[in-house]
């Protein structure tokens, strides 16, 4: 069977998908497949939806079966190989949950980041004060210092990926709320958060807007979500929605759309970026 890994790199996902399609194509179903490996059913498609590493012997004979061209099969084969080295953030393994390896992967391989944060500011833009006061309380259900201070490592090494020569748009649209309830009441916390956003407004690829109380409702009101989309054609648009023990991963383009419907109309609503510096000013000189 397939080495289990503790959570998927992107390259994984793509080239599992890919060997989805080319099987489709060559009109086999996973059991016939399966039936040439002479593995379970399930190896296959684990293997096509990234839960396990891709076997370099097994991908060369399914290749072979669904009528890939040699100079393609080694092609693929060194994808493979690269897409099986652990990503960096796989050093976090004790603290990381599985659930949320994916997230790490993917921000990191994506091209456009839009999220809708109502209660936390995104931890891209956390500070490690901010971080910390967050995690202290709890809300990932670890509470041990030691865990907390990997936790904060691991959020500080992901706001890495802005500062790249590539890195990705991020348009986030923050409620009002993240201002209103203070992660911490410990002196400056939350000043220099909101210093911290303003400098990241500078990035011309941040685009941050708050959604303001005054507003009204919108539909987003229901629970914090990420919608990535990246450059590799292979990979679609996806969506991240996080629950309290766990998170869904949405790329039906049905569901999909909604969401980036749901983001395209807070979006209009939401202050904009001159009207949320403004906003943010105004909260650090209070604080």
């Amino acid at each position: 069977m397939s080495e289990r890994r503790a959570a998927p790199t992107v390259g994984q996902v793509v080239l599992g998908r890919r060997l989805a399609e080319l099987r489709e194509a060559a009109g086999l179903k996973r059991e016939q497949a399966a039936q040439v490996l002479r593995v379970a059913t399930a190896t296959v498609r684990r293997m096509e939806m990234a839960e396990v590493a891709l076997k370099i012997p097994y991908v060369q004979v399914l290749l072979a079966t669904y009528g890939v061209p040699e100079k393609e099969i080694a092609s693929f084969v060194r994808l493979a190989e690269e897409a099986n080295q652990p990503g960096w953030w796989q050093r976090y393994h004790d603290v990381l949950p599985d659930w949320f390896s994916l997230h790490v992967s993917l921000e990191g391989a994506a091209s456009l980041i839009r999220s809708y944060e109502p209660h936390f500011v995104p931890g891209l833009l956390q500070t490690e004060d901010y971080a910390r006061a967050v995690l202290e309380a709890g809300t990932v259900g670890q509470v041990r210092p030691q865990d907390i201070e990997r936790h904060v490592s691991l959020r500080m090494a992901r706001q890495e990926l802005l500062d790249r020569q590539d890195a990705p748009r991020f348009w986030v649209i923050m409620d009002e709320t993240v201002l209103r309830r203070p992660a911490s009441t410990r002196p400056g916390v939350m000043r220099r958060q909101v210093e911290r956003l303003l400098d990241a407004m500078e990035n011309t690829r941040i685009t941050l807007q708050i959604a303001e109380f005054a507003s009204g409702p919108h539909p987003g009101t229901y629970t914090p979500f990420v919608l990535f989309r990246f450059g590799a054609p292979e990979l679609p648009d996806m969506v991240y929605s996080e629950y309290l023990t766990g998170a869904l991963y949405l790329d039906a383009r049905s569901e999909v759309a909604l969401h980036l419907e749901v983001l395209d109309h807070m979006a209009a609503k939401a202050a904009s970026v001159q009207r949320t510096r403004e906003i943010l000013q105004r909260f650090r000189d209070s604080c």
